[in-house]
């Protein structure tokens, strides 16, 4: 039988002690809330106010139950308060020589069969645990923020925790609802060790002006589902602490540089640009502690700097204004006919633009107008087009099976087989056929759009407009700038995306763009952490989705895409960033190699032969 624990201690009530009291208190258990001073100890019982009177504005709480709630928790100065305690949660900053202290006083204080637990989210517990007589009695529960809504704790044991303190803490978490994985303890554990190496990457994106904030925060969140975009989180979590748990993980982790903290992180924290806390981080809040979001100008300076950097580095001055006027845009032509190309030409028709569809000849035609038909059929039996505007949609688009159709369009957009010689035979095409002053867009999402601009007499008109997957669906189009592209073919596609209904973000030419080379490294860590033997793929995806909010863990979104294609875009992104971290994971490599790509081959990291 698992003990029984009455009282809990918790030490430490910023937003994350005073959670996690909360937390306790809504499930029976008597708390004794401590702090290091009266003032701290009256902001921590304002913090546990103001979130259960915000729950019970919001009918999650009845009002009875928060009085009775509040009964529960007993508020002291100093830790002689916890002598009679079965538990202790400790949730200060982190900083291991203080955690330390107070495990060495916690151990003369406590009853000597209660066990003491650390809330550290990157720190050893293990060097925690030295610090006491009893290190068999000491474990990491980590919850996480905001405590009362999380649904995970990541249970973290030493080489000497008790199987039974183990054992204890499980039944706990379950009482108190939350879902536990129960790991070693590794620097990160599960969650952050995944996590801060991504928030890592976006910020270095930022520092080499490669994206403006807002559209790397919305390249996240569009084009993976995100609850929020990098930036934004780590003005959230807070740039202090993310700097502390990134340089933690570098020292303790085998100093991988993808966990190396970004210049720029220290500047900000020095600068007191903590995020959302201090009123300033990546963003502009309205005052201290809000989310509210206000204009500061940052982004159209980024966007200019962004320019004015790629044009520097070829020695050609700076980038004219990111505020050229777009060229009028009313026919696109598109060339191409698998799933990708049909989902663009209904995008476009439906948008109101007269569509050239061009493939290689009346057969693919054929084929390519049925799914467009298909797919618009679905979308009146749905509810979301009405049958005029089908109609009209299909009036609108010609098909043909000679590039010369394209003659007199003002739009191109390529979505043929990724393969650079194609491209480029292509382009090479379009430059002879097309108008002056056309822009060329092409659809690849890995190959340099420079190479397939440089086929061209005219690569300033050429530009990368990625769409994703289906098309007609997906919110997100990531536009493509290389070092040749002028600000007004940049324009002209940003203003066409907006009349699409689609969020246009603006990147660099470098492998990956933005959401490829942020979500890839992350799978090929998670790869690497179960190769590692650390955790199993099941807890990885409950730690991703539970502690993180991302709608699949890594291992499900893996299956979905295809083993084959994460490993190629990996390849990709490690030949041209030549980062050691970026190195694919042998795993990945030996299950693409037995054939085991995920759902379409009924077997990846998982067996999907009886789903």
């Amino acid at each position: 039988m698992a003990r029984e624990f009455s009282t809990v201690g918790v030490v430490g009530l910023g937003t994350m002690g005073a959670g996690i009291v909360e937390v306790f208190a809504r499930n029976g258990i008597d708390v004794v809330a401590v702090e290091i001073s009266e003032p701290a100890l009256e902001r921590g019982r304002a913090t546990l106010t103001a979130s259960t009177d915000r729950a019970v504005a919001k009918g999650k709480l009845a009002p009875a139950d928060r009085d009775a709630l509040h009964e529960r928790v007993h508020f002291a100065v100093g830790l002689p308060a916890l002598h009679s305690v079965d538990l202790v949660i400790e949730a200060v900053p982190e900083h291991l020589d203080l955690k330390q202290r107070i495990f060495a006083e916690l151990d003369r204080v406590c009853r000597p069969e209660a066990i003491l637990a650390t809330n550290t989210s990157s720190l050893s517990v293990t060097e925690i645990s030295v610090a006491t007589t009893r290190p068999n009695q000491v474990i990491g529960i980590h919850f996480f923020n905001p405590a009362p809504v999380m649904k995970l704790v990541e249970v973290v044991r030493t080489v000497v925790t008790s199987p039974e303190v183990v054992a204890d803490v499980e039944a706990l978490c379950a009482r108190l609802g939350k879902v536990d994985v129960t790991i070693n303890d590794r620097a990160g554990f599960i969650a952050n060790a995944l996590l801060f190496g991504y928030l890592n990457h976006a910020v270095a994106m930022v520092e080499s002006h490669y994206a403006a904030r807002e559209d790397i925060d919305a390249a996240m969140k569009l084009g993976c589902g995100l609850p929020m975009g990098p930036l934004a989180l780590m003005d959230l979590i807070g740039l202090d602490t993310a700097y502390e748990i990134l340089d933690t993980m570098y020292r303790r982790g085998g100093r991988d540089r993808r966990h190396a903290p970004v210049p720029l992180l220290k500047q900000m924290v020095t600068a007191g640009l903590l995020g959302r806390k201090s009123g300033r981080g990546f963003y502009t809040y309205e005052r201290p502690g809000s989310p509210v979001v206000v204009p500061d100008g940052a982004t159209d300076a980024a966007v200019a700097d962004g320019a004015r950097a790629i044009y520097a580095e070829v020695g050609i001055g700076s980038a004219r204004s990111e505020l050229a006027s777009p060229a009028v845009v009313t026919k696109v032509g598109i060339v191409g006919s698998g799933t990708m190309a049909t989902g663009i030409i209904e995008v476009f028709a439906k948008a109101g633009y007269e569509v050239v569809s061009v493939t290689r000849g009346a057969e693919k035609s054929a084929t390519v107008c049925e799914a467009v038909k298909t797919s618009l059929n679905k979308g009146v039996v749905r509810g979301r087009l009405t049958e005029a505007d089908r109609d009209a949609a299909l009036g609108r688009i010609g098909w043909s099976a000679t590039l010369d159709h394209l003659a007199d369009v003002d739009l191109v957009v390529e979505a043929v087989v990724e393969e650079l010689s194609v491209k480029k035979a292509l382009f090479a095409s379009l430059d002879e056929i097309c108008k002056p002053g056309v822009v060329l867009a092409t659809t690849t999402s890995s190959l340099p759009v420079i190479d397939v601009a440089m086929a061209t007499h005219r690569p300033a008109d050429v530009v990368g407009l990625h769409f994703f997957n289906p098309a007609p669906v997906m919110p997100l189009v990531e536009v493509v700038r290389t070092i040749r592209t002028s600000p007004e073919a940049t324009a002209t596609v940003r203003a066409v995306c907006a009349a699409l209904g689609k969020t246009g973000v603006v990147c660099g030419d470098r492998s990956g763009f933005i959401v490829n080379a942020l979500l890839f490294p992350y799978l090929n860590d998670a790869v690497k952490m179960l190769e590692a033997s650390y955790s199993t793929a099941d807890d990885i995806d409950h730690a991703m989705k539970l502690g993180c909010g991302y709608p699949m863990g890594p291992f499900e979104l893996l299956d979905v895409v295809g083993l084959d294609i994460a490993l190629a875009i990996q390849r990709e992104l490690y030949l041209e960033l030549r980062e050691p971290g970026f190195a694919p994971a042998p795993l990945l490599e030996h299950l693409v190699t037995a054939g085991y790509l995920g759902r379409k081959t009924r077997r990846g990291f998982r067996d999907h032969s009886h789903r």
